[in-house]
């Protein structure tokens, strides 16, 4: 399929309106506390040593690389599309790129680990984004992807920031389509002011074949 012109700008003039509606990540109790309990048990288990490359998708201000240099952890990079959100890390000495998660500006192979933490359900192709993901990781890396469950009482498919809240079912075929092999998933329950909630969490590693 030939794409015209046309298409394309109006799939940029898209990508462009989507990128005005973000908002600064400002770090939350729950969201730092899951991060934190998370890293402690999966840079170990996962054997990430500390000269792994790192990319934090969406890094918002920086909870996880905060935790990744206080780990020692000294090649880690973050993306996201907040002005603010960047220039708070910067602040902050992290090494944090303007970038779109569809759109990485990086080599194939180019990380040992990815976290990319409610990141996704902002895409608009997830299926793309996720290819984007593993075209990124070497082969046999590692990739951890958290998503907000959908039908909460805090109906994140309702966020005007979310586009892609979908099913576990959705998540897992998705990464399978593109190499990811599932090695274990998490659920986190909890209660906020408007309920019961729940985030899934999706360890991964890239199928050598996919590299």
């Amino acid at each position: 399929m030939e794409i015209t012109f046309n298409q394309l700008a109006r799939l940029v003039s898209f990508i462009s309106k989507i990128e005005n509606e973000t908002y600064p990540e400002t770090p939350s109790f729950i969201h730092s506390e899951i991060t934190g309990k998370v890293l402690d048990i999966l840079l170990p288990k996962y054997h990430i040593n500390q000269n792994a490359r790192i990319l934090d998708i969406g890094c918002g201000q920086g909870p996880a690389l905060n935790i990744f240099r206080d780990k020692g952890y000294l090649s880690a990079i973050g993306i996201t599309l907040n002005d603010e959100d960047v220039r708070i890390c910067r602040e902050k000495g992290h090494d944090v790129r303007k970038m779109d998660q569809s759109l990485l500006e990086f080599p194939e192979g180019s990380f040992d680990f990815v976290w990319a933490r409610h990141v996704i359900e902002h895409s608009i192709f997830p299926y793309f984004t996720l290819t984007e993901f593993a075209r990124v990781l070497s082969p046999g890396g590692t990739l951890y992807l958290e998503v907000p469950a959908p039908e909460t009482s805090c109906h994140h498919e309702s966020n005007p920031n979310h586009y892609s809240v979908l099913g576990r079912g959705a998540w897992t075929s998705l990464l399978g389509r593109c190499g990811f092999v599932v090695q274990d998933e998490a659920t986190y329950s909890f209660t906020t002011g408007m309920g019961p909630d729940e985030y899934w969490g999706f360890i991964c590693s890239k199928s050598a074949a996919s590299g």
